[in-house]
């Protein structure tokens, strides 16, 4: 073939010939012709438009202002929230719901959703307010969907005036920055002119949340009848807010089995991933990590090979886990129905964003092992609704009762539903003669939230596996019945494989601000016992992965502490290693009861006093802290204060202020948990 093609090339060489005619060049024209005027001047067809929902105008300004939403629905209360975990929706859901029975129209309003500027135009809507039910999160932090109305809150200066707003905060005293959010929500309203209608409430999660917002209901309403001149309707009845539709012929490929977003998207994954749309992550490896003692410490290994799911050491994996089915299956044999009838959930409000209250159509079986929590004890505006189902006149009472905000109520309440903790099928059990019908009870009880676990691992070392470290939760309550953590009893289960059945997670990951050192050869100093080690297990990976590189890397300095050293030192092999190959310069382990008297994490920090201050005063050391806010975290703090006092010759006020100081450069970070 070769030979022919250069044997013609060297005969064309030898006779040269013109390549076209006269007649070849017209001809070529007139084509040329055609073609141009065929691409540029004829009527091109009507391109077939993309089949989507037809959005008309009015819609799309409904879906930005909530003023213009407000006045179209008649509605003078909007109930905005701040929420992470659901709790500050249910309660911006619970006002709004309060409103009707003052003769007041509230919609729960999602900020993130509109355009917060318009805040100022509420007084065009008359006997007006805005309720905020804002949690705080992290670090003194607005939770995700609040944040661009923080943002908004910081930087402008909108005149308020004339716009009426009272403040709930939901927040955990264990931490620092308690309800910094709600108070600073509270306190810029006012300073740009807006009308406190009532004080700031301010709920505490380590104490009585629940509690705490009763108490504050309870004295807001009366203050905004006086306040806009209205009476109570007297109406304490149930309200329901979705109706139920059960479908009797549906194609089951229409109907949800446990998706968080679009429907099917189990079976086709598509990222990006994240809370609305979870990646399915392969198990591939699950180990117990303690050797003996009644407890289960775990180890799991989740692959993310394709997902473009990218992390750092520091970040969180949240999980989304299922109920027990064994637990599901009660509920429904309990309450006597078929759990895998077809319903739907429907908003009775046509004009409400939230059409379901998960997604729908689905079955009564997928929405209790899915999406709503049947694990933990309900709170009490769902044994106030639930109350009316109770054929015995003295049941009835007493769930009527501990929903009220009466001292005896209230500590029947803590005591019968909190301190026992019942879940829901604890209470339909002990209450012989409560039969909700079941659609009311699913949409009384709450979501089922996903779980964060700090990740345990480098993407420097582990790019496509992400690995969790946690203990399962599993004891016996005052009833005598078996609580078990839903999450961690669920990745127990999830063995690598099941008789050649992959078991997933789904999951998604949280950014978080709990990073390693810009410059690896700044110090570092680690605090975490327990499952507390799980984000240094990441950070000494890195560390060796720089020291490969032929990075500087400074000083690595671990304290860890566990119970027993036969028992619980979780990732002893490897922190050993780690420390024989000297990535690890110090490892520091307190084993609490080996001794006669406990020894703890924050006894070795004040045995190395002298070194540690050096490192931090002289040699920029970052330090870390990670597990149990309630008493660890802050027993560190106190050693840490010590410390600067026994060692810095600083007074207490100057050694707090230090620490703060620190914090606010980035150089103490904590990811703590109550």
């Amino acid at each position: 073939m070769e030979d022919s093609e250069s044997q013609m090339l060297s005969d064309e060489e030898q006779t040269p010939e013109p390549l076209l005619g006269s007649l070849d060049i017209f001809l070529f024209s007139l084509i040329a012709g055609l073609l141009i005027y065929w691409f540029f001047f004829r009527k091109k067809p009507e391109p077939v438009p993309e089949m989507k929902p037809f959005t008309p105008v009015t819609q799309q300004i409904r879906e930005t202002s909530f003023i213009e939403k407000m006045k179209k629905t008649n509605r003078n209360v909007v109930v905005f929230y701040g929420s992470q975990t659901g709790t500050a929706e249910e309660f911006a859901n619970r006002l709004a719901k309060d409103a009707q029975r003052y003769g007041m129209k509230g919609m729960p309003t999602d900020p993130e959703e509109y355009d917060m500027s318009e805040l100022s135009r509420l007084k065009e809507i008359p006997n007006s307010m805005a309720v905020f039910c804002m949690a705080t999160y992290g670090e003194g932090d607005p939770t995700d969907n609040a944040q661009e109305f923080y943002d908004w809150m910081q930087g402008t200066d909108d005149d308020l005036a004339g716009v009426n707003f009272a403040v709930f905060g939901l927040g955990n005293k264990t931490y620092e920055h308690f309800n910094a959010t709600g108070k600073y929500t509270d306190k810029r309203l006012a300073e740009l002119g807006g009308n406190r209608v009532f004080d700031l409430g301010l709920g505490d999660d380590d104490s009585n949340l629940e509690e705490d917002f009763i108490s504050w209901k309870e004295q807001f309403w009366p203050a905004v009848c006086e306040f806009f001149g209205v009476e109570a309707t007297g109406e304490d009845s149930s309200i329901r807010q979705f109706e139920l539709v059960v479908h009797n012929d549906i194609n089951m490929n229409e109907v949800y089995t446990g998706e968080m977003g679009r429907l099917k998207s189990f079976q086709t994954q598509k990222p990006p991933f994240d809370s609305k749309n979870p990646f399915l992550a392969t198990v591939t490896g699950n180990r117990k990590l303690n050797e003996g003692g009644n407890r289960h410490l775990m180890h799991i290994e989740l692959d993310i090979t394709d997902s473009k799911i990218r992390y750092d050491s520091g970040d969180h994996v949240a999980v989304y886990p299922t109920n027990d089915a064994a637990v599901v299956n009660r509920i429904g044999e309990r309450l006597g129905v078929d759990l895998d009838t077809v319903i739907s959930l429907k908003n009775l409000d046509e004009e409400s964003n939230k059409k379901h209250p998960f997604p729908c159509p689905t079955t009564y079986r997928t929405a209790l092992t899915h999406y709503l929590d049947i694990n933990n004890t309900p709170r009490t505006n769902v044994l106030f609704e639930l109350a009316q189902y109770a054929s015995d006149p003295q049941e009835q009472e007493n769930m009527r009762k501990m929903a009220s905000a009466s001292p005896e109520g209230k500590a029947l309440y803590h005591s019968w539903v909190l301190d026992s903790e019942r879940n829901i099928l604890a209470i339909l059990e002990d209450l012989p003669s409560l039969n909700p019908p079941i659609d009311h009870l699913c949409e009384l009880l709450p979501r089922l939230q996903a779980r964060y676990y700090s990740i345990a691992s480098s993407s420097k070392v582990y790019p496509t596996s992400i690995h969790i470290c946690a203990v399962v939760i599993e004891y016996t309550t005052k009833t005598e019945r078996v609580f078990k953590g839903v999450a961690t009893n669920w990745l127990k289960n999830k063995e690598v494989t099941d008789n050649g059945h992959k078991h997933t997670v789904p999951m998604y990951v949280r950014r978080s601000q709990f990073r390693l050192p810009f410059k690896p050869s700044n110090p570092i100093i680690m605090i975490g016992p327990g499952t507390g080690i799980a984000p240094f297990m990441g950070f000494i990976q890195e560390r060796a992965w720089q020291k490969e590189q032929g990075k500087e890397v400074g000083e690595t300095i671990l304290y860890f502490g566990c119970r027993h050293k036969n028992e619980d030192f979780l990732y002893q092999q490897e922190l050993e290693e780690f420390e024989r190959a000297g990535v690890l310069t110090q490892l520091n382990v307190a084993f609490s009861r080996d001794q006669e008297h406990k020894i703890y994490v924050q006894h070795l920090l004040k045995k190395n006093k002298e070194q540690l201050w050096k490192l931090i005063h002289s040699n920029n050391a970052h330090i870390y802290v990670c597990g149990d806010a309630r008493n660890m975290a802050r027993d560190v703090h106190t050693a840490f204060y010590e410390i600067a006092e026994e060692v810095g010759s600083l007074t207490h006020t100057q050694a707090v202020d230090y620490f703060k100081k620190l914090m606010t450069k980035g150089r103490y970070s904590q990811d703590v948990w109550s």
